[in-house]
């Protein structure tokens, strides 16, 4: 349960990890999978990318619509909230499979894919920033692969940081299996 300025700081520390974890790594490298199953770097971070190409307008136009002088600070979580959360969090290990078009594998990516995520973050930046005049609790956001069901505003914010969290440190193993490989 995380507060507006936790997931601000969250989400400017993923933009920095990012952002200086990735830069120096050639494409070759950024593409290296552990294993044919598994993704590579920027598999992981065009995971995250086809996320907020839907979450990121969804988010916006609810925070938009419910900036309506009905602030609620507090987020509050409905059932499906919290078990989305606890299947993305960083420390749940358990792998869960993504629905087809959200998994990036065997994919040709490019840098281009580190500065879509990037700028989706500076997008995700603003949004927790217009989100402090918006009715947090409000359920205005419909879920990407079932649109019939919607999350509220405060618990799509923290679901899709803490989203972001958990493939960026996937994105940060590989690197280090990279280097393991590189040592050994």
């Amino acid at each position: 349960m995380k507060t507006l300025e936790e997931l601000s700081r969250i989400t400017k520390g993923l933009c920095e990890t990012v952002a200086h974890e990735f830069a120096s790594i050639s494409l070759v490298d950024l593409n290296y999978k552990p294993a044919s199953g598994s993704w590579s770097m920027l598999e992981c971070l065009e995971h995250l990318n086809r996320y907020s190409r839907y979450y990121n307008p969804a988010l916006a136009k609810a925070i938009a619509q419910n900036c309506d002088g009905n602030y609620m600070p507090n987020i509050t979580y409905s059932w499906l909230g919290r078990k989305s959360l606890e299947m993305v969090q960083p420390q749940n290990m358990k792998k869960h499979k993504t629905v087809k078009h959200m998994n990036p594998n065997n994919s040709q990516l490019t840098r281009a894919t580190i500065e879509e995520f990037l700028q989706h973050q500076q997008e995700l930046r603003y949004m927790l920033e217009d989100s402090k005049s918006a009715n947090l609790s409000r359920k205005a956001v419909p879920v990407e692969f079932f649109k019939l069901l919607k999350l509220r505003i405060g618990e799509t914010l923290e679901f899709v940081v803490v989203h972001e969290e958990r493939h960026v440190q996937q994105a940060l193993r590989v690197k280090q299996q990279l280097a393991q490989l590189a040592a050994a």
